[in-house]
């Protein structure tokens, strides 16, 4: 076996053999083991801990990732049980956090104490759509208006053409944008359960070289960013991507005082002043506290795209002072989830939305997406009210002594 391998780590080198072809040569496992023996060569560093894993691979190598040399863990934590009223995800959950971050996982566990001993947080899907735009040249600003308003006209035979691409994914609409002879055209679908980010945009091709057919612009690209993929952007914000998601939660008086050492008064200060003006002069797009904590732990423990944790947080943290408490909320413009696809089929991932009731395709299509998107929103909500009341009890510092750097009291 040694020889075999020293053999085939000659031919890597003299380049006979390609990094990217063995796992059409040899199993899976035998492939990745053989490319990193090959990188630990190349850059002298032991990387024995990375080819230690659990997962099966034989999927992975295929649909996850190209040239594997291993796998990087993560400490996997868990928080609640959360109590979520939604319409979707009902009950009560245990919530998968992965993250290096000390004192995180504590903190949400917090906020799904507080949330739960009010009755559970109420959450509702305001809007469901991802979307894809791709950009078209026209000839003249003329053109261009003629393009646009052939595709405004034209949404059966364009939603026909995309869905004749996909089993599952609906096309429910599509919005226009001129810029001199630049025409977007922002599709957006129901994705089922899927994230769907690959289904709209194989559909949203089908879509634009009919719209090319039909008017003689030009199909520069499937994406012209006005989507807004992976980006910070504010028709995100405004018009929103995925699913749109709020959550609230009232907590009378004396539950702030006891699980959070502040007041009614003091959280909706620290929340206005430090979320809602210090965002704004900051010309954030998230008027938040840390909203993207929650969504990157719950997106890496349950093989979510993490590069979607962008979008995610594009998030407002709202404070209500009520008579005998406050209403707190966060909003989610534009946050990415699915049940099947992607990340999800990995099994250490899988397992994580096992835990939550939601791994699959549910048997009414798009359910399980929806709820998964709620128990996140439901997360963020945790860690939001968790740190203002840090903040507001000035109990941060202390917290991150104690935790995040394995202090003692």
């Amino acid at each position: 076996m040694v020889y075999i391998m020293d053999e085939q780590l000659a031919k890597i080198r003299s380049g006979d053999l390609k990094l990217y072809a063995l796992e059409k040569l040899m199993p899976a496992d035998e492939a990745v083991s053989l490319r990193r023996k090959y990188i630990e060569e190349e850059t002298s560093a032991d990387l024995s801990a990375v080819g230690s894993y659990s997962i099966p691979i034989d999927r992975v190598v295929v649909r996850n990732i190209e040239n594997m040399i291993g796998c990087v863990q993560i400490p996997v934590g868990v928080a609640g049980p959360v109590m979520v009223n939604g319409e979707y995800a009902k009950g009560s959950f245990w919530l998968p956090i992965a993250t290096t971050e000390g004192a995180l996982t504590a903190s949400i566990n917090r906020g799904c104490s507080a949330i739960t001993k009010a009755g559970g947080a109420e959450v509702r899907i305001l809007r469901d759509g991802m979307t894809r735009a791709p950009i078209f040249a026209a000839t003249s600003v003329a053109h261009a208006t003629e393009v646009a308003r052939w595709a405004e006209d034209n949404l059966l035979l364009l939603k026909t053409a995309a869905e004749e691409t996909t089993h599952h994914g609906e096309m429910i609409g599509l919005t226009t944008y001129v810029v001199g002879t630049n025409v977007f055209v922002r599709f957006e679908f129901d994705t089922k359960d899927a994230m769907g980010m690959n289904m709209v945009t194989i559909a949203s091709e089908a879509a634009a070289k009919l719209i090319e057919e039909e008017t003689g612009a030009r199909m520069v690209s499937t994406s012209g960013n006005m989507c807004c993929d992976k980006k910070p952007s504010a028709i995100n914000v405004i018009e929103g991507r995925g699913k749109s998601v709020s959550a609230g939660v009232f907590l009378p008086d004396d539950m702030v005082a006891s699980v959070f050492k502040t007041d009614a008064k003091t959280l909706a200060e620290v929340n206005m002043r430090k979320n809602l003006v210090g965002s704004a002069r900051a010309v954030s797009l998230g008027f938040n506290a840390h909203a993207a904590n929650a969504i990157a732990a719950m997106f890496l423990a349950c093989g979510q795209d993490p590069a979607h944790v962008v979008e995610g947080s594009n998030a407002i943290t709202t404070v209500d002072a009520v008579p005998g408490g406050v209403y707190v909320s966060v909003s989610l413009p534009s946050l990415q989830v699915g049940t099947v696809g992607g990340g999800t089929t990995i099994a250490t991932q899988n397992a994580c939305l096992s835990m939550l009731g939601v791994a699959g395709g549910a048997e009414n299509p798009g359910d399980n997406a929806k709820a998964f998107a709620e128990i996140v929103a439901v997360a963020v909500l945790a860690g939001e009210l968790s740190l203002l009341g840090a903040l507001g009890a000035q109990h941060l510092a202390k917290a991150h002594q104690e935790l995040g750097r394995g202090g003692t009291k």
